[in-house]
């Protein structure tokens, strides 16, 4: 049987299993996107137009970050509980075809939650998207790197670890990343720790693809992105190949 048979029917088991709660996850997306850009302006006194385009780019941002990172995460936990996991591996399949499997159906499911969000935005407050050639790329490239740091880290740690680094991960994802505000409002060692970790990056590179007369992302932003990707799903990959 071919690779693109075996990811069919995996694509098929894992959408059947979980369907009920993608579809869940994906009206509570459009939510949380559309709060992020109605329900930020409202800690903002008159908020200017960058402020606006802040938001309105941030809010793709945050939605992949929120799938790969703590959505991901907590759903691998309970895989592990329930022993899917050990069965996962007793498949006939190459375990990159499982992941590429997985990762469709998490990409499926951020779709609805950017796209509304984009929308509202444009609708209620015009923010001056200029959308480049690199719009669908770069969503790409960003919600790969989410969902294979997030693979990385819950299937090497504890259920009961990855559920703790994925409630930090949102709270600090909210707050203390320079998502929907400027880097340098940050703390110096705060600037230094971005500049390593992916998030500030997948900011970087969605704003640079929404809005690209305003702002530009340096070729670092993809080198480090790439960089996490590889980490994650390399990481991942050896797990579910170990006995």
């Amino acid at each position: 049987m071919s690779i693109l048979s075996h990811y069919k029917y995996v694509f098929q088991l894992q959408f059947l299993r979980n369907s009920g709660f993608l579809i869940f996850m994906a009206l509570i997306q459009i939510l949380i996107s559309v709060g992020i850009v109605i329900g930020f302006t409202y800690l903002i006194p008159n908020p200017d137009t960058n402020t606006i385009l802040f938001l309105a780019t941030g809010a793709p941002t945050i939605i992949l970050i929120f799938t790969g990172l703590v959505i991901l995460p907590q759903q691998i936990g309970t895989a592990k509980s329930d022993g899917y996991m050990e069965f996962m591996r007793t498949w006939p399949v190459k375990r990159s075809v499982i992941l590429g499997a997985d990762t469709t159906l998490w990409l499926l499911i951020t779709v609805p939650g950017i796209v509304v969000s984009s929308i509202v935005a444009h609708l209620m407050f015009s923010p001056g998207y200029d959308i480049s050639w690199t719009v669908v790329p770069a969503l790409f490239m960003i919600a790969l790197t989410s969902i294979g740091v997030g693979y990385g880290f819950s299937y090497l740690l504890s259920p009961t670890a990855s559920l703790g680094i994925s409630q930090v991960i949102v709270f600090g994802a909210l707050m203390f990343s320079p998502i929907n505000f400027p880097m340098d409002r940050l703390p110096e060692w705060l600037q230094a720790l971005h500049e390593v970790l992916p998030i500030y990056s997948m900011a970087e590179v969605m704003r640079a693809s929404l809005a690209a007369s305003t702002f530009d992302a340096s070729l670092d932003n993809y080198i480090n992105l790439l960089i996490w990707c590889i980490l994650g799903y390399g990481g991942a990959i050896f797990i579910l190949n170990k006995k």
